[in-house]
């Protein structure tokens, strides 16, 4: 699986263990940034630069990390398409992707220990997608991208 990864720099040496992991699994991990946890920069750029590359088909899924999770999935968010869900165990993972839809998965590294992510991310990333009973909010989601995107077009 093509998995792209971002995190600001309080959430990169989270970004970096998962990477690990997810590399010896044998997927083909994209890095969209931050190279260090020593330069401070914006949150937004990386959740947004992980929305893009799953959008655009470069990446089946996502993974995001900053301090607390919740920042990078703002940022994610604002991406059309892209259903980030702020997760903190298995459960959570598996059902953001189950009930959800969820394509990025986002993580605190202040909140979330790196065992409890490895196997948060894993549970993510081996749960399906469940069709039928969610099938409606799904498509609701949906209808709120469209909505976004024909409000910036200018349009009614």
């Amino acid at each position: 699986m093509r998995v792209a990864f971002g995190s600001d720099h309080a959430g990169f040496s989270l970004k970096e263990i998962l990477k690990d992991d997810l590399e010896r699994r044998g997927h083909v991990v994209s890095d969209v940034g931050t190279t260090s946890a020593d330069v401070p920069v914006d949150y937004p750029d990386y959740g947004a630069a992980v929305g893009r590359a799953v959008v655009a088909g470069e990446a089946e899924l996502g993974v995001c990390t900053c301090g607390s999770g919740i920042g990078i999935a703002m940022a994610a968010n604002k991406i059309p398409g892209i259903r980030a869900a702020v997760v903190h165990d298995v459960t959570t993972a598996t059902l953001a992707r189950e009930h959800n839809h969820a394509n990025v998965v986002c993580l605190g590294s202040r909140v979330v220990g790196s065992a409890v992510a490895i196997d948060a991310m894993a549970a993510f990333l081996n749960a399906t997608e469940e069709p039928g009973r969610h099938d409606v909010r799904i498509a609701k989601l949906a209808d709120l991208d469209r909505e976004l995107v024909h409000d910036h077009e200018g349009t009614p």
